[in-house]
Formats: C-alpha cells, structure tokens, sequence
C-alpha cells in the first residue's frame, strides 16, 4: 500500500499500523516524537490502534534541544 511520509513515497503492507511504521523506520523508541496523520495529531497511546489507509499522510517530527 502507497502512503507519504515527511513528503516521501513509501510502500508498506496492507493493516500497518503506525507503531509498525515508525519501527520501520527505526523511530519507534525515540524521545520526544510527534505524529501526524493526513493533518491530525496521533497521541502516542493510539499508534499500536491507528491503521493507516492507502494514500495516507504521516508526519513525523522529532523535538530536539538546542539554545
């Protein structure tokens, strides 16, 4: 199945979820992690539940520190 992510095309199988994605992507432990899904803000209790649908897009965002 065809979905985006930060603007990318990408390919996964049919009832990813998006903890399954961003293990894909080997985000799935990292601090601070924000995800969108086609526009709507994911809490990070649901990632295991959110099913993602062909032509989805997900936006991750990783906070980082600085000064």
């Amino acid at each position: 199945m065809k979905l985006s992510v930060n603007d990318e095309a990408r390919e996964v199988p049919e009832r990813s979820n998006l903890q399954a994605l961003l293990a894909e992507l080997g985000l799935e432990s990292k601090p601070g992690l924000a995800v969108a899904l086609n526009l709507s803000v994911v809490p990070a209790a649901e990632w295991a539940t959110q099913v993602l649908s062909e032509d989805d897009a997900v936006l991750v965002i990783q906070a980082t520190q600085g000064g």
